[in-house]
């Protein structure tokens, strides 16, 4: 069988997916996180993922955000660079453990940079890797195209 695209054949699952994902965007921000704080969370979650369609998206809103080459260049290796803050390094990790807990089947909510996010900000980067998690899914399942 071939791909179907889910967004057109379920539209309505696909607006509730938009709403929850406006509603993550929502809760990151009063949460006090930065735009690229949360590009870069969808940007790994979307690298780990495989998701070319939702990568090229996430890296355009990342650098329109003001995100720097340097940074996005390194963002797949972001332990072994110095590129970013303990609080970056903390939401990158949130990401990967939200997106590999198919293979853990639990998520540790033991700090591992020392940084100081609050328990409102753990919960509003969890929840756009959440989001991002399902929106890989849905473009890879739906086989998005991604050209030139």
């Amino acid at each position: 069988m071939d791909h179907v695209n889910l967004s057109k054949l379920a539209p309505k699952s696909y607006e509730a997916l938009a709403a929850l994902s406006a509603q993550s965007e929502a809760e990151a921000t009063a949460a006090g996180l930065d735009k690229k704080l949360v590009e870069l969370v969808k940007i790994r979650a979307s690298q780990l993922n495989g998701c070319a369609f939702c990568l090229r998206m996430h890296v355009r809103d990342a650098k329109a955000a003001g995100e720097t080459d340097d940074r996005l260049a390194v963002v797949a290796a972001w332990w072994e660079s110095q590129y970013f803050t303990a609080e970056e390094q903390e939401a990158l990790l949130i990401a990967e453990r939200i997106t590999g807990i198919g293979d853990r089947h639990t998520v540790s909510h033991e700090k591992a940079t020392g940084a100081d996010l609050t328990p409102q900000q753990v919960a509003a980067i969890s929840w756009v890797a959440v989001v991002i998690n399902a929106w890989n899914r849905v473009a890879i399942a739906s086989a998005y195209p991604v050209a030139p």
